[in-house]
């Protein structure tokens, strides 16, 4: 059975079809999903979706473009209230995008240390959104001593290094549609790499299809295509595969008894 850690089953491009796309995940092999709400619009969806099927759990966070957006006074205590959710397993998704210029980066710092601090207190693992900016975000994550929570680096992009920095502050890679473009050689050589205990996979749906789909609306049930190909890459079949990375999940969202990830 896969493990979708990371998806949008709540965003408008499902609005027609919702139930299918879900259904057909589930038929695809999908017994799990974290769907991610990331602003005032999307969390209270994601917690719908997540309270309306029980396979689906859900993470909370603040999406760093939209950083300049956030109400400190209203909105921090808003997230962190719904932390207690019952299928809330993390924060996220949080963190740093330099490829758009709509919040600084001083506002995404600011942002970004205060979701940690709610993940912190909240003890719940966080979902690193990081876009261009790996040096800030292991210097921000190392200064806010966010290993103590640990979590996942959501469609892991960079090389060898920076991997190393993830995991060593206790983060999961998780890799998604990218690893089965035909350009993505340095991605495959990490996916490679990673100890086999630290490995995720995602759909990041309904973006970054993978192969052959690639540019087409994703949905969860094409994490398969993301698995058979990560398996070819670690030389595992595709049962051991995804035995391995639910396990994974398991352990990282807490969904497995432990209470550290």
């Amino acid at each position: 059975m896969l493990f979708d850690t990371h998806t949008h089953l709540d965003s408008r491009k499902f609005a027609n079809d919702r139930e299918e796309v879900i259904a057909r995940a589930r038929e695809a092999g999908v017994s799990r999903f974290v769907n991610v709400g990331f602003d005032r619009d999307t969390i209270p969806t994601t917690l719908e979706l997540a309270e309306r099927n029980e396979d689906i759990y859900a993470a909370v966070g603040w999406h760093p473009v939209d950083a300049i957006d956030l109400r400190p006074e209203e909105d921090l205590p808003w997230i962190e209230s719904h932390l207690r959710h019952p299928k809330v397993v993390a924060v996220g998704e949080i963190g740093l995008d330099y490829h758009w210029d709509k919040s600084p980066k001083e506002t995404q710092h600011a942002v970004f240390r205060e979701m940690i601090r709610l993940a912190k207190r909240a003890d719940k693992p966080i979902v690193i959104h990081n876009r261009n900016a790996h040096e800030d975000i292991v210097r921000i994550l190392r200064e806010e001593r966010a290993f103590e929570v640990g979590g996942v680096m959501h469609c892991f992009s960079g090389g060898w290094e920076y991997a190393k920095a993830c995991l060593d502050m206790n983060f999961y890679l998780s890799f998604g549609g990218p690893v089965t473009f035909h350009n993505a050689g340095e991605l495959r050589e990490v996916l490679a790499k990673v100890p086999e205990d630290r490995l995720l996979i995602e759909t990041d749906a309904p973006y970054l299809a993978p192969h052959p789909h690639r540019g087409k609306r994703n949905e969860s049930a094409l994490v398969r295509l993301v698995a058979e190909k990560a398996a070819e890459i670690r030389g595992m079949t595709l049962e051991e595969f995804a035995d391995l990375t639910t396990r994974n999940g398991l352990a990282c969202f807490r969904l497995d008894g432990r209470t550290q990830p």
